[in-house]
């Protein structure tokens, strides 16, 4: 009998050899020796994945690096940093020093023979200290937890709260999101170069398009109400927002629907806000997403240490559940009614008010024409509604599915004219990253200019 365990040796060699040599190959590519140049040939640059960053955030006075790089031909290219367009570098490498908060670029230049590679950079410094712009009247966006950086209109807020602080039942305050690309980082660092605070928004477990609490989720409610738990997750805010810069915390806890807990959850708001405004920075904003059902009886009687209250102005739970009629949850008349609730309770001047940022769609109706039942209807983002119908930001019905209702620009108007005329401090949207791209169908912008 032959053996063929050589035959496997040398087979397992020959494939090792291979794999080396693919493996060499490889981390020369981006690295490679230099390369003969023919007439149009244009200039190469080389550089590992972290040697360029395409975006980076830093802090005022910290320093951006970009060395490591090779150039081909080598010794023959003349090389040139730009900074904003200015020249600041003629050497392999460049180091960035910002003396003061802003969005950089930066781009380097590589000509040989007249002709040029360029690679560019983004450096978004965060300043050391900023000035809030001036505004008449608040306008708060909130930016979900899907939401990014290139979500949020910044010509078109005077305050940001980015969900960023997902709260579990035991006290523990999960900021991922924030740290993935530098998220949090970049939103300080552009809303501060515009004067804009930045809130860290706190959340339990949420539904991704209307903002509301899963039906009986209690992990906040089971954090706050919990005095060991409280005081953990207020010291974790606490050294977040001190670590980071963050301007404040916006409490977006919407942890009774449906849970049992409902009423010890919303009795812990006081000594959880009473809380936080000892352990946060002097000068933090707390603000607190508050609702206007059957609940708002039983919110705490002394909320004072908030700075306001982010009133859940529309969803009016008239037109959702079995037999509901079909309409608009988001009306105007809801909105008077909702706010008014919040400024009998704290005073107009601590109230903002709400709208919304997508619309309730119907899936099915019965022999009446009415809603079906509890799981026949959901929430479109005003977005995707335009998608349906790029006219869509003039109206307040599109004729989908059974129907959805929204709030267009024409609705948005009539809300902020009536906060405009009024003693409330202003309006918030629930949600950013659910507004229209085009700005001249953005609602945002739209109560925006009448609230300024």
């Amino acid at each position: 009998m032959i053996s063929i365990r050589p035959y496997y040796k040398i087979l397992h060699c020959s494939l090792w050899l291979i794999l080396s040599a693919i493996s060499i190959m490889g981390c020369r590519k981006d690295l490679a020796p230099d390369p003969e140049f023919g007439e149009g040939d244009y200039p190469r640059i080389f550089y590992l994945g972290d040697q360029f960053p395409s975006a980076v955030v830093i802090n005022e006075g910290d320093t951006a690096k970009y060395n490591n790089l090779q150039f081909s031909p080598a010794g023959k290219v003349n090389i040139t940093w730009f900074v904003n367009d200015g020249v600041s570098g003629t050497d392999t490498s460049f180091n960035f020093v910002p003396q003061a908060g802003g969005i950089f670029n930066i781009v380097l230049e590589a000509e040989y023979n007249g002709l040029r590679s360029v690679r560019r950079s983004q450096v978004i410094v965060k300043p050391s200290s900023y000035t809030p712009k001036p505004y008449d009247k608040v306008v708060m966006g909130y930016l979900s937890e899907n939401g990014t950086a290139a979500s949020v209109k910044w010509n078109y807020i005077t305050h940001l709260a980015a969900q960023i602080g997902r709260v579990s039942s035991d006290g523990s305050l999960d900021i991922t999101k924030g740290n993935i690309n530098q998220l949090s980082d970049e939103l300080i660092a552009r809303g501060h170069t515009q004067g804009i605070p930045v809130l860290l928004g706190i959340y339990g477990r949420l539904t991704p398009v209307d903002g509301w609490a899963y039906y009986e989720s209690d992990d906040m409610g089971a954090a706050i109400r919990n005095p060991s738990a409280r005081a953990s997750l207020v010291a974790r805010i606490s050294d977040y927002i001190t670590a980071t810069k963050m301007d404040g915390v916006d409490i977006m806890m919407t942890d009774f629907n449906g849970s049992p807990n409902y009423s010890a959850n919303l009795a812990a708001l006081e000594p959880f806000v009473n809380e936080l405004r000892e352990a946060l920075p002097e000068g933090s904003l707390i603000t607190l997403a508050v609702t206007t059902g059957w609940q708002h009886w039983e919110y705490p009687a002394d909320l004072s240490k908030l700075d306001w209250v982010n009133v859940h102005a529309y969803e009016d739970g008239i037109h959702v559940g079995p037999g509901a009629p079909v309409g608009q949850a988001s009306s105007y008349d809801h909105m008077v009614y909702s706010a008014a609730i919040w400024a009998n309770k704290l005073g107009a001047e601590k109230v903002v008010v709400g709208f919304p940022v997508f619309g309730l769609r119907y899936l099915e109706l019965d022999a009446d024409g009415n809603n079906l039942s509890w799981g026949s209807y959901d929430y479109t983002p005003y977005r995707q509604i335009l998608e349906i119908d790029p006219a869509a930001n003039t109206k307040e019905f599109v004729d989908a599915a059974k129907g959805i209702y929204y709030n267009g620009q024409p609705l948005i108007e009539q809300k902020a004219a009536y906060i405009k005329n009024s003693a409330y401090k202003g309006m918030y949207g629930w949600y950013l990253d659910a507004d229209a791209a085009d700005t001249t169908k953005s609602v945002f912008k739209t109560a925006y200019d009448l609230l300024k």
